[in-house]
C-alpha cells in the first residue's frame, strides 16, 4: 500500500500568519487513483448502494467528490462558497479556524455521501452536513482525505462519525 501522507506537503502560514495548510495539490498530481480508492474502501458494499448522490465542499472536496461520484455512478451535488451557485439557493453561516463563511448549496433530495479533502475543527463540515438537511438531504456518511483532529476528539455528528484515510494526531 502506498503512503499517501508523505505526498501531502506541509505549508507553513498560510493561508495566514499562524495556520499551518496540509497541501493535497502534490497527493493529487502524483497519486490520484490511490486517493480515490483509498476513499472508496471507507464505505463497504451495502453503503455504497443506499448513497444517492455525492456532495463535494469547495473546492478540494469538489475533486475528491467528483471523482468517487464518477466511478460509482453517482450524481455529484456542489456545496458552494456563498455567490457562487445561481439562485434558489439554501445557505448557512459558519465559523472557520481562521475566520466564518457561509455555504451555499440547492435544494434536492436523497442520501448524500459528503466529502471534503482536510477536516480541521470540524466547523465547515459541521455546517455542511446542517445545510443537506436544511436543503432536503440526508446524511449517509462523512469523508475526509485527511483529519488534523484540531479540535482534539473525533468528529461525529449526528450517529455519524467522520470517515478519513489520512490522519495527523
Amino acid at each position: 500500500m502506498i503512503d499517501l501522507k508523505r505526498h501531502v506537503v506541509d505549508v507553513p502560514n498560510f493561508p495566514r500568519a499562524g495556520i499551518l495548510f496540509r497541501d493535497i495539490t502534490p497527493l493529487l498530481r502524483t497519486q490520484f487513483q490511490p486517493t480515490i480508492d483509498a476513499l472508496e474502501t471507507l464505505l463497504d458494499a451495502q453503503e455504497w448502494q443506499r448513497v444517492d448522490a455525492i456532495a463535494g465542499i469547495e473546492s478540494r472536496g469538489f475533486i475528491l467528490a467528483a471523482a468517487l461520484a464518477a466511478r460509482r455512478g453517482k450524481g455529484f451535488v456542489p456545496i458552494r462558497k456563498q455567490g457562487k451557485l445561481p439562485p434558489p439557493v439554501v445557505d448557512m453561516e459558519y465559523t472557520l479556524e481562521y475566520g466564518t463563511g457561509i455555504l451555499e448549496m440547492q435544494r434536492g433530495g436523497g442520501r448524500l455521501l459528503l466529502v471534503d479533502d482536510v477536516l480541521a475543527t470540524g466547523g465547515t463540515m459541521r455546517a455542511a452536513a446542517d445545510l443537506c438537511g436544511h436543503a432536503g438531504y440526508e446524511i449517509g456518511a462523512l469523508l475526509a482525505l485527511i483529519d488534523l483532529r484540531l479540535a482534539g476528539t473525533a468528529f461525529v455528528w449526528r450517529e455519524h462519525a467522520l470517515r478519513y484515510v489520512i490522519d495527523y494526531i
